[in-house]
């Protein structure tokens, strides 16, 4: 059997350690995995109260046009129901992107650290990869701009970035989308969207208007917290949502992801409730970095990537014994830091007294 060669050399998508194996390894009653950006606050109560009618009919394939999420989604976003595309996650957005657009001959630019699942993908159609490095955790688009030629098919932007949790602002988005060409497909990942902050955030959809070279991507799995159903979406205009339809599979969502997300669009309470605690314990969490001297990337997003004096595989694997899972910045390509997804208020304190206790013991710090 002779699968692609290029499997050869990529690995699978290695998840964060998983809460039962820990507690087996370390003899744990609790764990908090604070490892993938999950919302430790949960999901819609809305949700939670429609289950038993959510789970009817599982003989039934979902509907493939994801037709009343699409309309409220549409309605809220004030663009038309054929700007939208719905995938498992906004990941097999990403997949269906690269599938669409790349091929051997081409080449798509993204920053480096960023989401792994650009490359992953883009490789696996045979493309070219150019990656062009971060500048203090933001994007570079100037040099991305330089990167780009006449083969150039999709630029990824991932704002705000992961692992960084840096956004690109207004004034740098629209000189950047002024200067591509006008062929090459500009993806903006907004995965993080509902918790930014910044007051100079561009506003992407509006920018679909004046930029038909844009597709902006946004989930259901953080703010709104149905990371375990799996439903994302793409934002562009019609012609270019027409060709990921064709590469999309035909009832790649679904019935309980699309019914729950429709609730979740409708809870404001919950979604509001959740990104406020967000930011009171972020800030918590920052002021604690601040009085321990541990610099970090100006994140806005659920997470905090935080520089040590040490390796963050040490880090990563005290916490772990403490019952804590966060991500190393080593497997992330952030050598001496670790990227922490910010919980629980109680669960936060906790994790800090952990982590000063062993800086303390086992740096100069």
């Amino acid at each position: 059997m002779k699968a692609k060669e290029i499997l050869n050399e990529l690995k699978p998508y290695k998840p964060g350690k998983q809460m039962e194996d820990v507690k087996r390894e370390f003899g744990l009653e609790r764990i908090v995995k604070l490892a993938s950006n999950e919302n430790p606050f949960g999901f819609s109560p809305k949700v939670k109260a429609e289950l038993p009618k959510l789970i009817e009919n599982f003989q039934i394939y979902p509907d493939g046009y994801t037709g009343k999420l699409r309309e409220a989604l549409a309605s809220k976003l004030g663009v038309r129901n054929n700007q939208l595309v719905f995938g498992g996650g906004s990941d097999e957005v990403i997949q269906i992107i690269c599938r669409s657009y790349l091929q051997t001959g081409t080449n798509t630019i993204m920053a480096t650290p960023t989401f792994s699942q650009y490359k992953q993908n883009a490789v696996l159609e045979g493309t070219e990869i150019r990656e062009v490095p971060l500048e203090n955790g933001y994007h570079n688009l100037d040099k991305m701009l330089q990167t780009v030629d006449h083969q150039t098919r999709v630029v990824w932007l991932c704002s705000p970035n992961n692992p960084t949790g840096c956004h690109i602002n207004q004034e740098d988005f629209y000189r950047f989308m002024d200067k591509i060409p006008h062929d090459v497909l500009v993806v903006v990942d907004e995965a993080y969207y509902e918790y930014v902050e910044a007051n100079d955030f561009p506003d992407t959809i509006a920018a679909l208007q004046d930029y038909p070279n844009l597709i902006v991507l946004r989930t259901f799995s953080k703010a709104y917290g149905l990371a375990g159903l799996r439903i994302g979406y793409g934002i562009a205009n019609e012609a270019i949502i027409a060709k990921l339809d064709v590469v999309r599979g035909p009832f790649n969502t679904s019935s309980v992801a699309q019914q729950a997300a429709l609730l979740a669009l409708e809870d404001e309470e919950f979604l509001q409730h959740s990104v406020e605690r967000n930011k009171e314990n972020k800030q918590a969490f920052i002021q604690f970095c601040d009085q321990l001297g541990l610099s970090y990337y100006d994140s806005q997003t659920n997470f905090l990537l935080v520089q040590l004096p040490v390796s963050g595989d040490q880090v990563f694997q005290h916490l772990l014994s403490k019952g804590f899972i966060v991500r190393s910045g080593e497997a992330l390509g952030v050598p001496n830091s670790v990227r922490i997804t910010i919980g629980e208020r109680e669960d936060m304190e906790n994790l800090q007294k952990k982590l000063k206790e062993y800086l303390t013991l086992n740096s100069d710090f």
